[in-house]
């Protein structure tokens, strides 16, 4: 892509594709801006060099295995919008395809927004809706396993009819299928175990949310994008901060100084306090209630005992099944 800096044209083509219903809906930031958090609290990431990396690792793996190319499934959301344009910038529009798989009303807005997205990186894609199917999949199951008013059960469902689809896509076109999770979602198992979670390769899987965000920002991803609330999209109003606990602003600084630096529950809880108080003596005002160090000021121990034991709990996502021998390859 050495022709132009972003896989998004600068012309405004991403908003004007965009649905009318999917342009008049009023997007709201949820969370602050990742980029007032604390940066000692966060692992130093250049989202250029990271630009770079990631378009490297995916052209050099694509390349190693043969493959014609990637195929992405496709949410709208800031995540998969990333994934999309970084495999854009690296192996070209031609050799990256997208998957949109909208299974409720609830997911057809953001289908609608990529789809939009879609054309204005310039890639193939195709649009599936899975309701027929997963119907019908909850029609032959055996009643002891009914998917009615079971969200998890049926969004873990509908996850793994998703990486069907996409696997599907990838052995007919001689293609890796390309996953769209962060590090966020990956230290704490928010994703389905052979659904978001099974890909051949995960371009973000370094990154927490907050370096999402940054990287995001340096690809010229649609506000629209990065604006909206992160969710996984299988109910009304359903947000991963409600899932979670915790905003990512909160996740992230946690899951680093936890799980990369090593930190027990109650040094990680006081390493945060005192780097908000620091903050707080050095700011030249005081942020206001929605600022990241006044999120990051609420936090608390039992919160962050709770991030911890959900990611230790959730190990068995990120590891390859055992067996008996487990220094067996």
């Amino acid at each position: 892509m050495a022709d132009r800096e972003s896989a998004f044209e600068s012309d405004g083509a991403v908003s004007a594709g965009r649905s009318a219903e999917a342009g008049a809906r009023q997007v709201t930031r949820s969370d602050p801006s990742s980029e007032s958090l604390p940066r000692a609290l966060l692992p130093d990431r250049d989202p250029a060099v990271e630009r770079d990396r990631v378009r490297s690792f995916l052209a050099e793996r694509v390349d190693a295995a043969a493959a014609d190319g990637v195929v992405v499934n496709m949410s709208g959301g800031l995540d998969s919008t990333v994934t999309t344009a970084l495999a854009v910038e690296a192996l070209g529009p031609e050799r990256v395809y997208g998957l949109i798989l909208p299974c409720n009303k609830v997911g057809a807005p953001h289908a609608r927004d990529a789809e939009a997205l879609a054309a204005a990186l310039g890639i193939e894609h195709d649009t599936v809706h899975l309701q027929p199917l997963f119907a019908q999949f909850g029609a032959v199951v055996p009643d002891r396993f009914d998917l009615h008013d079971e969200p998890v059960r049926s969004g873990n469902a509908v996850a793994r009819l998703r990486m069907t689809v996409a696997y599907l896509a990838a052995n007919a076109t001689n293609r890796l299928v390309c996953g769209t999770a962060n590090r966020s979602e990956l230290l704490l198992g928010y994703l389905t175990k052979h659904g978001d979670g099974a890909a051949d390769v995960f371009p973000l899987g370094h990154l927490y949310k907050s370096g999402v965000r940054a990287l995001a920002a340096e690809l010229d991803v649609p506000e629209f994008v990065v604006e909206k609330p992160p969710t996984a999209g299988f109910l009304p109003g359903q947000r991963d901060a409600d899932d979670l606990g915790a905003p990512y602003e909160v996740v992230d600084p946690v899951l680093h100084l936890g799980v990369d630096r090593g930190l027990d529950s109650e040094s990680v809880a006081e390493r945060i306090a005192a780097t908000v108080a620091e903050v707080d003596r050095t700011a030249d005002d005081d942020g206001g209630e929605g600022s990241a160090a006044a999120v990051l000021a609420g936090i608390d121990r039992d919160l962050v005992a709770d991030l911890l034991a959900r990611h230790r709990a959730t190990a068995h996502k990120r590891l390859p099944p055992p067996t008996p021998d487990g220094d067996m390859e």
